[in-house]
């Protein structure tokens, strides 16, 4: 059984229109320069449609430089709440939601990017994905209790 890999980024097309839309290894794929942040660029020489080497990753127009994101993910994983972060960091905490959820989209390419090179370890790993399966809820994710007038049983 060969081993499923998470292909790289200028290795297929990213249209859905195009004949070669996901098609690995095709060598049609061309570096077409590079964002002004520096982001590269490929072109599609079957359909002629670029797109940058972070389309489908967390990193997708996100202003935020890898380190950042990479950092409060892991601010996160250490169970850092979202305002330390907003106080530390100076970015909203709607901000690290939204990449915690993007990032609960990705496991599989989160954790080898993660894991890899930034060594983080793998209790910061399941802290992380533990908080992000509760999407930031305060309490640990507790369910909120029955309202009800006091000294009532609960229906």
């Amino acid at each position: 059984m060969d081993e499923e890999k998470v292909a790289q980024a200028g290795s297929f097309c990213w249209n859905e229109a195009c004949a070669d839309y996901g098609q690995v290894g095709k060598g049609k794929i061309i570096k077409n320069g590079k964002t002004d942040k520096g982001v590269q660029r490929y072109r599609c020489q079957t359909c002629k449609k670029t797109f940058t080497e972070t389309k489908g990753t967390l990193l997708y127009r996100c202003r935020r430089s890898e380190e950042e994101i990479v950092e409060c993910l892991a601010m996160v994983g250490d169970r850092t709440s979202l305002a330390a972060i907003h106080r530390i960091k100076g970015i909203k905490e709607e901000t690290v939601c939204r990449w915690m959820e993007r990032a609960a989209t990705q496991v599989e390419q989160i954790e080898e990017q993660l894991v890899g090179p930034k060594k983080l370890s793998r209790v910061q790993m399941d802290a992380l994905w533990a908080y992000v399966g509760h999407k930031g809820e305060k309490g640990g994710g507790q369910k909120k209790m029955h309202e009800g007038r006091f000294g009532e049983e609960p229906r």
